[in-house]
């Protein structure tokens, strides 16, 4: 069975996954958690707070294994939106304040559960995510030979993942 492993969260799956790149026995595959397609994997622990919850959407047509100093986030909005979001500045702000520990820094499921995600209408996700997928799609495709253009693209990614996911607070 496919597993995704915390430590491979920071180091090899991006904003999505549809395939993994560690598997588990069967049989040790019964004692570890499962997340569904749409959940969001997000790892708990690092060695540095801007890595700290670094989340990736499972996208994959089974469940898959999740090893242990990860959550699974279990929701119904677009899991790429939400994916995002946890890439934003906003989720950075929220999430810093609870962030504990100190070699090895971490944040609990409590913690976690009072960030704030903003939630527009489903299409109003689709279109954010159809527009930041774009982008990135840019940004890798340029990787080979322009280095200045990648740097501009990028900038402009976060610029405009930042802007679409920031929401004025409801009074």
């Amino acid at each position: 069975m496919g597993c995704i492993h915390y430590g491979q969260i920071h180091t090899h799956y991006g904003t999505w996954a549809d395939e993994t790149r560690s598997f588990v026995s069967p049989e040790f595959a019964t004692r570890l958690r499962k997340a569904h397609t749409g959940d969001l994997v997000i790892a708990t622990t690092s060695e540095d707070d801007a890595a700290v919850a670094k989340a990736v959407a499972w996208l994959g047509d089974e469940d898959v294994a999740v090893s242990t100093d990860a959550y699974i986030f279990r929701h119904t909005l677009n899991p790429k939106y939400v994916s995002y979001f946890f890439q934003t500045e906003s989720f950075h702000s929220q999430k810093k304040p609870h962030i504990t520990g100190t070699k090895v820094r971490r944040i609990s499921g409590e913690s976690l559960a009072k960030v704030r995600i903003p939630v527009p209408s489903k299409e109003e996700q689709e279109r954010i995510v159809s527009i930041l997928d774009k982008f990135h799609a840019l940004v890798n495709d340029l990787s080979t030979g322009l280095p200045a253009e990648l740097n501009a693209r990028r900038q402009q990614y976060e610029h405009y993942r930042d802007r679409l996911l920031t929401f004025k607070e409801a009074a």
